[in-house]
């Protein structure tokens, strides 16, 4: 469910309050609009978010996670605070 590179990222953005596809691209700028949207699709499909389209001109589009997506939250933490404990080691591989 969060195989892929940037749906941990998305997660957390949302999380963060991160609603809105551009504000999403804004804080994860090295991934492409066409992924993101892709993964965001994704996670949408699988139950872990939400998409809310507002009815205005231009369209306007929010992301929420849902109670699925929320307790995914501590697992994410646990890869992020053992990837920053151990970056010293796969440094050389990126």
């Amino acid at each position: 469910i969060i195989g892929g590179k940037w749906k941990p990222w998305l997660i957390n953005r949302i999380n963060d309050g991160y609603h809105r596809p551009m504000e999403l691209q804004r804080v994860i700028p090295i991934a492409s609009k066409r992924v993101l949207t892709q993964q965001l699709n994704e996670l949408e499909k699988m139950g872990v978010v939400y998409k809310i389209i507002h009815p205005v001109v231009p369209l306007k589009v929010e992301y929420f996670l849902t109670e699925l997506g929320e307790s995914l939250l501590p697992i994410i933490s646990l890869m992020s605070k053992w990837g920053t404990q151990h970056r010293e080691l796969y440094k050389d591989l990126f």
